[in-house]
């Protein structure tokens, strides 16, 4: 009888562990620092991020199935965006679209252009890469074919600050299973909590995704006056003013003519 169960055992277990399958490739990322601090002089800067594929096919690596995207999205706020026309000789604001759970600052690096890593509906899926941001208008009652064009304003203006970035050759394996993306910073990125945002693909699917989150702060001069300006907002407009009008007084005497 034990005999029997024992051989009953021995046949199913491994064809339980053969119906399982592979076992799935996962995602680990690091990054080279976990905040970033903004100075007076900050002009930016490259943040790097490290990772490696767990359980990688060596055949799928040497034939470059894998592909990696890693993005450092900002926080998210309403976004409005305005239309100019001319009246009367004078440009004026005749309509303005609003949109919610916009990132306020995107960079996105990816082992190869975005339509070679998967197809346009995957991406859309996922909300990967500035054109499938997923953003929607707040109350706009308009023409919903205009919603389009406000959309593709607002996205050229970011991209135009810099603060939304693409590139689209920014990550690029170390070694077989380990990789490094490049991400930049623009100069105007917010402050805030970003998040580093790693997507693995395998033959154009989705696979696995890893998330770590990166502070954004300001400090010196630069901190004492944002915190001036947001929790005693009289005295920081006060103290403005008073520059302003010293600083006229100072020149008017300086430059003033004998």
């Amino acid at each position: 009888m034990i005999r029997n169960v024992l051989l009953l055992a021995a046949l199913l277990f491994p064809a339980a562990a053969l119906a399982q399958g592979p076992q799935q490739e996962t995602l680990e990322i690091g990054t080279s620092t976990n905040q970033i601090a903004i100075t007076s002089d900050f002009s930016g800067a490259d943040l790097t991020v490290f990772g490696a594929i767990n359980d990688a096919d060596p055949m799928l690596l040497s034939k470059g199935a894998y592909d990696i995207v890693v993005i450092l999205e900002g926080p998210k706020a309403e976004a409005d965006v305005r239309r100019k026309e001319r009246v009367f000789g004078i440009w004026v604001n005749r309509e303005t679209v609003t949109f919610e759970h916009v990132p306020r600052s995107y960079s996105i690096s990816s082992t190869r252009p975005l339509d070679e890593v998967t197809t346009p509906q995957a991406l859309n899926s996922a909300g990967i890469g500035v054109s499938h941001l997923r953003i929607s208008p707040v109350g706009y009652f308009g023409d919903a074919s205009d919603v389009a064009t406000f959309r593709e304003a607002m996205l050229r203006l970011n991209a135009t600050d810099a603060l939304y970035d693409s590139e689209p050759d920014g990550v690029s394996f170390v070694s077989n299973s380990l990789f490094r993306a490049s991400l930049r910073l623009s100069v105007n990125i917010p402050q805030g909590t970003h998040t580093v945002r790693a997507y693995l693909f395998k033959n154009g699917r989705q696979i696995a995704t890893e998330t770590l989150p990166l502070k954004v702060v300001k400090t010196g001069l630069e901190a004492r006056l944002t915190v001036a300006a947001h929790e005693y907002p009289l005295f920081y407009g006060l103290g403005a003013v008073a520059i302003a009008l010293f600083s006229g007084w100072f020149a008017s005497v300086m430059f003033r003519k004998s």
